[in-house]
């Protein structure tokens, strides 16, 4: 079980160890197919016994009883909800088993929640973090509600989850780097579409090659060459196409993660 994303620069780690995951990282996501009971089934959702969580016991908490329930096929909310049954939630009654689990699917990450102490959610375990994503094809869109546009995934739940890192933009750098651009002008790195120019003026976005000024203060020489070897060619355009060929999506608008 890997939920863990695997790539070259990374920076940051959080504070249980594990890959620190960055919004813009474009993500495989799956989830083994598991054989479940049905337990219910109404007009709008099948309820299946859930095999990855435990109910929390902690006294005044929210109560679980351990069933999860699943849209729909065809509905708005199952277009938000990755699960999907085998065989198909219409076809299903309580008593049968069927498989619940994730195919593969590319999304891309478009916030980043960390809790502390860990989310009380009525499920063991709870999430220290949580990772917002949006599938191929769906762009951010600030004015709706998170639960009509996004998925959450806890990448240290009991799901098995597998999620492989496909692309992060600007994986040289690390946020909060400062770095001067071709053309003198001095910038933070907030994320791959959150530049901060110092001078406050546009273009807001850095004109290749790069040169990396500070990074937790002053940069390793090693660090410095590898942003100047990066950038040596290609563009800010160049980076940006190649996440929107993969997301099919506009960016996010920045954000800082929690």
């Amino acid at each position: 079980m890997d939920k863990q994303a695997q790539a070259p620069g990374a920076d940051r780690q959080d504070h249980r160890g594990d890959f620190r995951f960055r919004t813009g990282d474009v993500l495989m996501l799956e989830c083994p197919f598991t054989r479940v009971p049905v337990t219910s089934v109404s007009r709008f959702h099948i309820s299946v016994r859930w095999p990855w969580a435990q109910p929390d016991p902690a006294p005044g908490g929210i109560e679980w009883n351990g069933d999860f329930a699943l849209p729909m096929p065809g509905s708005r909310e199952a277009r938000h909800l990755y699960y999907r049954t085998e065989s198909t939630a219409d076809k299903l009654r309580a008593g049968d088993t069927c498989l619940v689990g994730i195919p593969p699917t590319v999304v891309h990450v478009v916030a980043i929640h960390h809790f502390d102490p860990p989310l009380v959610t009525g499920m063991l375990p709870r999430p220290a973090s949580l990772l917002e994503v949006l599938p191929q094809g769906e762009s951010h869109a600030p004015d709706s509600e998170p639960e009509e546009r996004s998925f959450t995934i806890d990448p240290a739940g009991g799901e098995p989850i597998r999620l492989e890192l496909l692309l992060r933009p600007y994986a040289f750098l690390a946020l909060g780097d400062e770095v001067a651009d071709r053309r003198g002008r001095a910038w933070r790195f907030e994320g791959p579409w959150a530049w901060s120019p110092f001078d406050h003026d546009r273009p807001r976005t850095p004109t290749w090659p790069l040169t990396l000024l500070a990074r937790d203060g002053e940069p390793a020489p090693e660090q410095t060459a590898d942003v100047a070897l990066a950038t040596a060619t290609g563009s800010h355009t160049q980076e940006l196409r190649r996440w929107t060929e993969l997301t099919r999506a506009e960016p996010a608008p920045p954000t800082p993660d929690d």
